[in-house]
């Protein structure tokens, strides 16, 4: 009995001091156990998140890729552009449309159209009360009566008034000095069909300051003549903005000036589409080389190392580059400029390139653009729309796989989640118990150690 006494009385001491079981601890360090799997899909979501960004990201690259095409493929676009250049801009400027025919023309200018203008005897003010009377104005077949010191028509102000107002075919405006004021007649369209008349009647006096007249010039030995300065339809495409004459000496020993005016594609429009073009495709080589190259640096592979879709990409692009037209003087990009560098990406000879615009531009335009077959811009274009085709293309397939994949793992996380929330409460429930008993053990023990020792002193 003594020995049973002094065991019972070894574990009272040992327990003693007992502040029970970390409940809280325990059960998370069962269910951190438990949530294993769930760290590894979450991994996997990380991973997948990645890719699905890295895969996004090469269908931008592959949509600005297309658009720089499609500036290279329209019939109206870059490669269509023509710029116009004048031997002498301070007698001739011009522009042309997309498209135009090229060539060299020349231009004579005799004289340039005019506005028909008049001006009034002078007033005091632009207030000064008018005298009593009138004055026709005739434009065209056309003539229209002007009362002037009587009614609403008093002063200058007021009969510019009146005339404004009548829409004639002239502009009234009041012009005044130091002098005194004067009504100004003007035509508000140039030529020889929009110049005018005034007849007076006692009223006021009118000089005339200017006739209307047609300019006249040539091209390219054609006369003609225009009621504007800037010229339309004399050239098909072609805008001549006429702003000075030189015309021949009165006894034609002098003859008109001539102006040289070059119809060209226009180098820098073309280059600049060309680089987008190259810059564009120098991004998505790039990039898609990045997301399936092995690094050996980091000793990593590439976010879509195993994506067949981006491999196949790669392989796409760079056999792109080989493309060769089956006729024309320019059968591939070298031919161009534009050639290939040992990582894939493209380079741009600007002064071959610019030797190609300016000897055969329809020749660099049909190597872009094709005949009865597609050209290069078509080409790649359609091999990048197997792609990025928004139903049916190999990056959309691989986005709804991923998100398919993604969908899975967050419903098994969802799932192991209900369990470990339903084993919280149950462990929690186990460890609260065990923690109870393992408190009340102390004073049982007690207990029992009172029965077999009736005659101990312990409390």
């Amino acid at each position: 009995m003594s020995t049973t006494s002094s065991t019972l009385t070894s574990v009272l001491s040992a327990l003693g001091g007992s502040t029970g079981i970390d409940v809280t601890s325990a059960v998370a360090s069962i269910l951190y156990a438990d949530r294993a799997p769930e760290r590894g899909w979450q991994a996997q979501q990380t991973a997948l998140a990645s890719q699905t960004s890295a895969i996004n990201a090469l269908n931008s690259d592959a949509s600005a890729l297309s658009d720089a095409l499609s500036a290279l493929q329209s019939t109206t676009g870059a490669l269509s552009t023509v710029t116009a250049t004048s031997s002498n801009t301070s007698l001739l400027t011009a522009t042309a449309t997309d498209g135009t025919t090229t060539g060299n023309h020349v231009v004579t200018i005799s004289n340039l159209a005019s506005t028909g203008s008049w001006y009034s005897a002078k007033e005091g003010t632009s207030s000064t009360q008018l005298p009593t009377g009138s004055f026709s104005i005739t434009v065209g077949s056309t003539t229209t009566s002007i009362p002037t010191g009587s009614g609403s028509v008093n002063t200058l102000d007021q009969l510019a008034a009146s005339i404004n107002g009548q829409a004639l075919g002239v502009t009234a405006s009041v012009v005044t000095d130091s002098s005194g004021a004067r009504l100004a007649l003007v035509s508000t369209v140039s030529g020889a069909a929009g110049d005018f008349s005034i007849a007076t009647g006692g009223s006021i006096g009118f000089t005339r300051s200017g006739t209307g007249t047609d300019a006249s010039l040539t091209v390219d030995g054609v006369p003609l003549t225009s009621s504007s300065n800037t010229v339309t339809g004399a050239i098909n495409g072609v805008t001549l903005n006429l702003l000075g004459a030189a015309p021949a000496s009165a006894d034609l020993t002098t003859p008109a000036t001539p102006i040289a005016l070059g119809l060209a594609p226009d180098t820098s429009a073309i280059t600049s589409a060309v680089n987008a073009f190259v810059t564009a495709y120098n991004n998505l080589i790039t990039d898609t080389n990045t997301t399936i190259t092995y690094n050996k640096s980091t000793q990593t592979g590439g976010i879509l190392q195993t994506d067949s879709a981006a491999q196949s990409l790669q392989s796409a692009l760079l056999a792109s580059t080989n493309y060769s037209a089956t006729s024309g003087s320019f059968l591939s990009l070298d031919s161009l400029g534009i050639s290939t560098k040992s990582d894939g990406t493209l380079t741009v000879d600007t002064t071959k390139l610019t030797t190609a615009i300016q000897s055969n531009n329809s020749a660099l335009t049909t190597f872009f653009q094709g005949t009865a077959v597609n050209g290069f811009a078509a080409s790649l274009t359609s091999t990048l729309n197997t792609y990025t085709d928004p139903t049916q293309g190999a990056f959309t397939v691989d986005l709804q796989s991923i998100s398919s994949e993604n969908k899975d793992l967050t419903d098994q996380i969802s799932t192991l989640e209900v369990y470990l929330a339903s084993q919280q409460t149950i462990l929690t429930a186990q460890y609260n118990a065990a923690d109870i008993a393992i408190q009340q053990l102390p004073q049982k023990l007690k207990q029992i150690n009172a029965l077999l020792n009736p005659n101990s002193t312990s409390s």
